[in-house]
């Protein structure tokens, strides 16, 4: 059995690009940042930041572009996939990228505490209550006086 699986949790390095193949699918690409934090034998704190070139396609690339910003922080599900291509100059090169198969949108930059949004309310539903006031839900009362028997429960 294979697998070739990535998962990474990091920072938006740059506003991702979106693009469309000539057959109108659109890509976005965009960099990750991860950071590794340890102490060394010594006590003294060490970091490591690695960068992951990111690619999604389809739906999941339009909601990248539209909602990640510089700063964001992402969840990417994904596989590596590596390319190498020769440019004008007849010099090779080869990169290692993470297609990215799921995304989920962190909280906002700047400490805005809630997820991005992924895309419009479904079901109407009622807009929140100012922060002084509890929402307003009818929320049911269980009350259980009696011992609960094994041949009540429905199932």
């Amino acid at each position: 059995m294979n697998v070739n699986k990535a998962i990474i949790v990091g920072n938006v390095t740059a506003a991702p690009q979106l693009r469309n193949t000539p057959s109108g699918q659109a890509v976005t690409t965009f960099s990750v940042a991860t950071n590794r934090v340890w102490k060394d034998k010594s006590g003294a704190k060490q970091e490591q930041v690695e960068f992951h070139n990111v690619v999604a396609w389809g739906r999941t690339a339009e909601i990248a572009s539209q909602f990640l910003l510089k700063g964001s922080m992402v969840y990417v599900e994904g596989r590596l996939q590596t390319r190498s291509w020769t440019d004008k100059q007849n010099v090779a090169h080869r990169t290692t990228e993470i297609i990215c198969e799921r995304l989920q949108l962190g909280p906002r930059p700047g400490g805005g505490g809630s997820p991005a949004p992924v895309g419009p309310r479904q079901g109407g539903a009622a807009p929140a209550a100012p922060a002084d006031q509890p929402p307003a839900e009818d929320i049911p009362v269980v009350d259980i006086e009696d011992d609960i028997k094994a041949e009540d429960l429905p199932f």
